[in-house]
């Protein structure tokens, strides 16, 4: 999942679509926190979006995870650079060329940010604006003035002034931004009377008294704190009063709700979100907020006509895509929870696929996941029948009989849909794969067979008879002793022992032919039991001891654990004994 998301991204940022490429990166996080390639790439996506604070933030993240690639320190160069952080960036390129010194892209970066810094050493020209966005005097007077105060709200505003504040030369990005101009009219104490306003301003020349400006300034400040406190009746009509009024209300009511929603006052809620909606019906907020009570109180069909409701009149109203994606997640939780069987999570699945087209949250995607995967688990549940799987079983039989593997192992695996926890049925379909030759398959079902049902001789017999086809001698003999523990008097248990021993008894006597001998010596060296043994410093010194020491040697044998070593060297062919 975290690579189809990754995938997306990338597209999308070969499409020049940096905004959704940063979402399909962050969905892709969500999955796989802990690849570095994805933050690598969610910064250069911000980068590109000139939202270079997110961009230093995830690369900083890619080097956390991963110090030792170059590309993570041009992110961080890159990052460094777009926010005026000159002599940082310069230090994250040349850690970079330290890793890779012949990298094009970290020279040019470090290029660029030695440039820039011989730019800077000039004396910058003074700011127009003065000082108005230094300091904590800023977010005071935007506070202050009733025009801005619900800006801050905004988590996108706060997030411009707060790069034109770490870097004012960036304000030119966002003068389209009519909230900015708003905010720079408060900061300069210079009324903006709506887009066109800068036409009609009048700007004293140099040549004009001080003390007219000054009082001009004045003047304009008594009259906007005048305007502010009682509007005059030719600018606001009485009805856009009354609306105006009636929206402040409804906020009133939301916060009253949202206050008992915390102290689990369900009806309070409700009865709050019930007023604001009639107070307000432009903001869909009170619909989902309401909805939200409704799903915590268990009333889902209540809920899910909120959500719809939201859904209808956002539309309408061409209401921010993230509110309704949040109506339509929740009404996809609504209807997981009224699920009772695998059809009912399709409209839930099917809603969620919605609310994601809308807005690619990570959350939505963990609950379409899990509905996905609760939907697949009930469907296992509701196939299962043990009557079905036994007749399936007895036709399974029957194609064994006459050797029509294929066909047995078709019915075997419908058996086992309707009931897989049938040991039986697992030890059938392995005899099948053995005869088929597919062994990892059979030696695969024997286990699952032992794994259900450990007192079931069969199913160590089928297991031995596979590792014994795939003339993993050792492993057959320990699993035919270990089913003999559970059924000692097993004829097929005893008949494999005895098959596997004769075979180690000729490793161990140099019967092997040369062709024999070195296929049996192959395999062994793909066995990790016998790579740790020849990789053991100690091991190699007991061998070179048998071969040089005969002393030593005659002292090595009185140790089990290492003679059991040698005998399992033995029994691969990779030491003979003489």
């Amino acid at each position: 999942m975290a690579e189809e998301a990754k995938s997306r991204g990338n597209a999308a940022f070969s499409a020049r679509d940096y905004a959704t490429a940063v979402e399909h990166f962050t969905d892709a996080i969500a999955l796989s926190p802990t690849n570095h390639v994805l933050y690598s790439n969610r910064s250069a996506a911000h980068a590109s979006l000139h939202h270079y604070a997110d961009a230093l933030k995830d690369a900083k993240k890619t080097v956390e995870l991963k110090p030792d690639w170059s590309k993570g320190y041009s992110r961080l160069g890159a990052a460094h650079l777009g926010l005026h952080q000159i002599q940082d960036a310069i230090s994250a390129y040349k850690k970079g060329l330290e890793i890779d010194p012949n990298n094009e892209g970290l020279k040019s970066g470090l290029a660029d940010a030695q440039a820039a810094a011989s730019q800077s050493r000039a004396a910058p020209p003074p700011s127009p604006f003065g000082n108005v966005f230094s300091g904590p005097e800023m977010w005071a007077k935007l506070t202050a003035d009733p025009s801005t105060r619900l800006y801050l709200q905004q988590p996108d505003f706060v997030k411009m002034m707060q790069e034109i504040q770490n870097n004012p030369n960036n304000l030119n990005l966002y003068l389209k931004d009519q909230r900015v101009m708003q905010a720079i009219g408060v900061l300069l104490n210079v009324k903006f009377g709506g887009p066109n306003s800068g036409d009609d301003m009048e700007i004293p020349e140099e040549t004009s008294a001080p003390q007219s400006s000054a009082s001009e300034r004045k003047e304009d400040k008594k009259m906007e704190e005048e305007k502010v406190a009682e509007p005059e009746p030719m600018e606001v009509t009485g009805e856009e009063k009354e609306e105006k009024e009636r929206k402040a209300q409804a906020a009133k009511e939301k916060e009253l709700g949202n206050a008992a929603y915390k102290k689990k006052e369900f009806e309070k809620a409700i009865e709050h979100y019930t007023k604001a909606t009639e107070l307000d019906d432009e903001d869909i907020s009170y619909l989902t907020n309401r909805a939200a009570v409704y799903l915590e109180t268990g009333k889902y069909d209540e809920c899910i006509k909120d959500c719809d409701k939201a859904v209808e009149r956002g539309r309408e109203l061409r209401s921010d895509f993230k509110m309704i994606a949040r109506a339509l997640t929740r009404k996809g939780t609504a209807l997981v929870k009224m699920a009772k069987c695998s059809r009912d999570y399709e409209p839930a699945i099917e809603t969620f696929q919605k609310a994601l087209t809308e807005h690619r949250n990570p959350d939505t995607l963990k609950k379409l996941n899990e509905a996905e995967k609760a939907k697949k688990d009930l469907e296992q549940q509701e196939y299962f029948d043990p009557k079905l799987a036994e007749e399936e079983r007895e036709k399974g039989n029957e194609s064994f009989k006459q050797q029509k593997y294929p066909e047995a192992v078709k019915h075997y695996s419908e058996s086992l849909r309707r009931n897989p926890k049938d040991p039986k049925t697992y030890s059938n379909r392995a005899a099948c794969y053995t005869k088929l030759g597919a062994l990892p398959e059979g030696l695969k079902d024997a286990e699952m067979c032992i794994e259900l049902d450990p007192t079931f001789s069969k199913g160590y017999t089928r297991k031995g008879a596979v590792q014994f086809f795939m003339k993993e001698y050792d492993k057959a003999l320990e699993t035919y002793q270990e089913g003999l523990k559970h059924d000692p008097r097993n004829q097929e248990l005893l008949d494999g022992v005895r098959r596997c021993v004769e075979q180690l008894n000729k490793a161990s006597r140099g019967d092997l032919s040369p062709e024999e001998l070195k296929e049996r010596q192959a395999k062994g060296m793909q066995d990790p039991e016998i790579q740790n043994i020849l990789s053991d410093p100690v091991m190699r010194q007991v061998l070179v001891d048998f071969q040089e020491n005969p002393k030593s040697a005659q002292e090595h044998t009185k140790n089990p654990m290492v003679m059991s070593k040698i005998q399992k060297l033995v029994q691969a062919g990779i030491v003979q004994m003489r």
